[in-house]
């Protein structure tokens, strides 16, 4: 075969390189622009014309031409869709470009090398358990486009197998790598993408919490290191609202100065008393706030400890993130509280919702005592017919009037603003908290997950020597929303379920499908934990497990051990190695049928052939004669006759049954002994 020969791409790889275009491309469906996925689909659509003869290749000026306005176009729209998104769809049309400018087998290699580099780059937003095998999916079909390049057998299934083979050959060395490799920072920042931002706001208003009730997205997993608290202690705090104009409660000035420096460092001591201790996965929310039980602290290197008892990361949560936390129950948050602090605690609009301003200055007269009128006013709620909905009636400029004296119906943040308001209307700093509140508990791996539709808002209230404690009107109007959760007061059809039709959450009511459910989601939980979340310390602590004291000479024995390992059994898998103890089976039973006989006085000559051998034997024992013959005939065949692949896989299948007809046969024998 010429050179030029050589480099003619066959048909059976064209068809490859169809089924791998649309492999690698479908997964970045979500990033790519509309003008992105009509040249994408141009080319793949040119490219099938082409396997059928329908139409020649591009010229490479009308690539060249593509090209230029593919790039010109994704400089215009990346301030739009964001710098990483710009060079994904980049990336996107060189690889479609080339695809359809393929020539040789060289530019073949080319392809295969970028779509290796595609695949890695999906990898950056999701890693979940099922994506990661979907890509390695993918990964195998542009590996059997190299196979079909250098093997001749242009089979399908033969070059699945093939690619397959070398996918499985590769999973120990990547498992090595992974193990060992050190975990190090990125050597330049990915640029951000203009992903929506999910979950909680930084300001919420009547409305906002409700939202996120149809919602039925996964927010976070958390595992307990001990006993895990009961659902009505499950308050999972996420932001503190200390300004109310009215008709919003969002952030204070300074805590948005704290997060905007985004400085490591702790605004706060280490609570003290008994904690309690678990670790947390986040979903991407593409926000930097953490959840926690009060009073929550970590020591992680990378979480902000704010002074208004929450947790910040220092990097926006673009990806999973799992974080270490104890929280103290019965530690006190601001035993003392500013001037500044408390005035801004204390602040409501002028001339604002005057109802509610009197009945607030009604429970300070009759209530001159801060925790007898705060629980006189959680008890308002239990005793007037107020109704929790997640559909109130529209308010409004006087929001609070027309919530308590007119609607009287209302969702978490409809009662805790109007608590708040009241409380500081009487004097005593309040602000309001939104995170979420319950969770579920999967038993088969022992961790609860929060999904979005648990979001929640209650209030905290400053007192003397308390600090700030915690109210929660909600508790008074559906206390079994608290004591049970959301599914106790609510129709998850008419809630979380209704704008998600192909929700897993709605395999619930059938208790084997939600059992299946639960260990599905326990796989990926693990692979969370384990996989994604193998950190440095994870790694020093497996390493001092296998080795001991880590030094790099350890390391160094234990990688070219490993390797050497890996070599070799890739090495005997492929035929490069032989073990003379491990004997051709046929052989194996030829020689067991030769050691069963010699017992019988008829042990097989030094030169004798198979059939000289066995015409001796059927001379002494004539009965064996059929079987025999039959084995003796299924052992030539296997042995020296030229054989493909499917007839010899059935001789073999013979060869076992044949080889068990004559062991009994000569077992049945019965001690006779001849020498012939």
């Amino acid at each position: 075969m010429t050179d030029k020969e050589q480099e003619i791409i066959s048909r059976h790889t064209l068809l490859w390189l169809l089924i791998v275009n649309l492999a690698v491309l479908l997964p970045l469906y979500d990033k790519m622009t509309p003008w992105s996925m009509a040249i994408c689909g141009i080319c793949l659509l040119w490219r099938v014309g082409i396997f059928t003869g329908k139409v020649a290749r591009p010229p490479r000026y009308l690539v060249t031409i593509l090209a230029i306005a593919s790039a010109t176009t994704l400089a215009l729209v990346t301030s739009q869709i964001g710098m990483l998104n710009g060079l994904v769809n980049l990336l996107i049309l060189g690889y479609a470009l080339k695809y359809i400018e393929m020539r040789n087998r060289r530019d073949v290699r080319a392809v295969v090398i970028v779509g290796f580099f595609v695949i890695a780059m999906t990898f950056i937003e999701k890693q979940s358990l099922w994506f990661t095998l979907q890509l390695t999916l993918v990964a195998t079909i542009n590996l059997c486009v190299l196979v079909s390049l250098y093997n001749s057998d242009n089979k399908l299934s033969n070059t699945a197998k093939l690619g397959g083979k070398l996918m499985l050959q590769s999973v120990p060395l990547a498992l090595l790598l992974f193990i060992v490799l050190p975990r190090l920072p990125p050597l330049w920042l990915v640029p951000k993408a203009n992903n929506a931002q999910t979950g909680l706001s930084d300001e919420v208003s009547f409305g906002d919490i409700g939202k996120l009730t149809r919602s039925a997205a996964l927010a976070f997993r958390v595992s307990f290191n001990n006993q895990s608290p009961t659902n009505n202690q499950l308050y999972w705090r996420a932001l503190v609202m200390e300004n109310y104009d009215g008709k919003k409660w969002t952030q204070s000035e300074q805590i948005k100065k704290i997060e905007a420096q985004n400085r490591r460092g702790n605004y706060r001591q280490a609570p003290q008393g008994t904690a309690i201790n678990y670790d947390i996965i986040s979903e991407p929310s593409y926000q930097h706030w953490l959840f926690g039980l009060d009073v929550a602290y970590s020591s992680a290197n990378d979480v902000i400890n704010l002074p208004d008892g929450r947790l910040y990361a220092i990097s926006s949560l673009d990806q999973k993130y799992q974080y270490s936390i104890s929280s103290y129950p019965d530690a006190i948050l601001d035993k003392s509280l500013s001037d500044d602090n408390k005035k801004r605690n204390l602040l409501l609009p002028e001339n604002s919702n005057p109802k509610t301003t009197q009945l607030a200055l009604e429970f300070k007269q009759e209530y001159p005592k801060a925790r007898e009128r705060l629980n006189a006013m959680m008890s308002y709620f239990n005793t007037s017919p107020y109704y929790y909905t997640l559909s109130p009636p529209a308010v409004g400029p006087q929001q609070l009037d027309d919530f308590l004296f007119e609607n009287k119906a209302g969702f978490c943040v409809h009662y805790a603003s109007a608590f708040a308001f009241m409380a500081r209307k009487t004097g005593l700093p309040a602000r309001l908290v939104t995170g979420y509140q319950g969770g579920e508990w999967n038993q088969s791996a022992g961790y609860m997950s929060v999904y979005q539709y648990m979001a929640h808002a209650w209030v905290e209230v400053w007192l003397e020597g308390q600090g700030w404690v915690r109210f929660d009107p909600t508790a008074m109007i559906a206390p079994e929303r608290i004591d049970d959760g959301f599914d106790a007061v609510f129709n998850p059809t008419q809630s979380y379920l209704i704008n998600n039709p192909f929700s897993s959450l709605r395999l619930r009511q059938y208790p084997l499908l939600n059992n299946l459910r639960h260990s599905l989601a326990s796989i990926d939980y693990y692979w969370s934990k384990w996989v994604l979340g193998f950190d440095n310390d994870k790694q020093e602590r497996l390493l001092k497990q296998l080795l001991g004291d880590i030094t790099p000479t350890k390391i160094a024995i234990f990688v070219i051990c490993a390797m050497g390992v890996i070599g070799l059994a890739i090495g005997y898998s492929v035929g490069l190695l032989q073990f003379t103890r491990q004997q051709d089976r046929v052989i194996a039973g030829f020689e067991q049928i030769s050691t069963m006989l010699s017992k019988k006085g008829l042990a097989r000559y030094t030169k004798e052939s198979p059939q000289e051998y066995s015409q001796r034997v059927i001379k002494a024992y004539p009965q064996l004669q059929q079987p025999l013959s039959q084995f003796i005939d299924c052992y030539i065949s296997l042995k020296y006759k030229p054989l493909d692949a499917d007839n010899q896989k059935r001789l073999i299948h013979q060869f076992k049954h044949r080889l068990t007809q004559l062991r009994i046969a000569i077992l049945k024998l019965n001690g006779q002994t001849k020498n012939v």
